[in-house]
């Protein structure tokens, strides 16, 4: 990795950080696309191990502060994440059958599913002493699987799956949906990036770098959003658009590679 990469790798970490920070939820997405067109990786699958595990440890900073604030519902977790950790194992080996640009092209579709959640919006509504009983431990697990075959296929942090699955299944309202999705996001990051990692699909230098960038940025992040507090729904309808300008990028430049058979399929070209 030459010091160009590197200082491109810091400043995407330090993009997703800030915008995670600001509209609460969303940024990894880019992740994986800001690993492949700026920075330059010349296997998707390679990116897609990396980003887990930036995801993953930067999840983990953030379930610190919601635990400290007692927002985690931990038997609702618990469950969740059990289910989830086969299914990120079982998307993640099936993530590296697939060539790199079809990953690429299903990864932008599920980018359009992100934006269309956020453009949506999300009700905070719910019941907060909510927790994880008999009576909806199976919708829990259920759910947890799906999402963890989302995440481990694609090598998000699934965060914008995870918090309505969790709401849905439990009736929960959003804040402790939030700090608890952040135990399934970490749990399904660190399945995924060991599955990549056994296969030697894991950029360690770039994930360090990545998360330091994050670190960073989420602090602006989160002190920008609390000037905007007002405006963040329509930030996040900001970040919506782009999302979508970058998926279809993404859509027009995989469909182009598969149909017209430009290039090795698993390495991308950069910006």
């Amino acid at each position: 990795m030459n010091p160009v990469q590197a200082g491109l790798g810091v400043a995407s970490g330090v993009l997703v950080g800030f915008t995670l920070g600001l509209v609460g939820g969303g940024g990894s997405i880019l992740a994986v696309p800001l690993m492949v067109y700026l920075v330059g990786l010349r296997d998707a699958h390679v990116a897609i191990g990396t980003s887990a595990a930036a995801v993953a440890v930067n999840a983990l900073a953030g379930l610190a502060s919601h635990a400290r604030a007692h927002t985690v519902r931990w038997r609702c977790a618990a469950v969740f994440a059990a289910a989830g950790v086969l299914g990120a194992l079982l998307g993640a080996h099936a993530g590296k059958i697939v060539g790199g640009q079809r990953l690429l092209l299903a990864f932008a579709v599920l980018m359009v599913g992100v934006g269309v959640l956020m453009l949506r919006g999300r009700d905070g509504a719910g019941d907060p002493d909510a927790t994880c009983t008999r009576d909806n431990a199976g919708r829990i697990a259920g759910t947890g699987l799906a999402t963890g075959l989302l995440s481990g296929f694609f090598g998000i942090g699934g965060g914008f799956l995870i918090v309505p699955g969790l709401m849905a299944s439990t009736g929960m309202p959003i804040l402790n949906a939030v700090g608890t999705s952040l135990v399934a996001v970490a749990v399904f990051g660190f399945s995924t990036t060991a599955s990549y990692a056994l296969s030697g699909l894991v950029d360690w230098p770039l994930a360090g770098l990545f998360v330091a960038g994050g670190v960073a940025g989420s602090l602006g992040g989160t002190r920008a959003a609390r000037r905007l507090a007002g405006s963040r729904g329509a930030l996040a309808r900001v970040f919506a658009c782009v999302i979508f300008v970058v998926a279809f990028y993404m859509i027009w430049r995989g469909w182009y590679s598969i149909v017209a058979g430009v290039g090795n399929e698993n390495t991308p070209k950069r910006l």
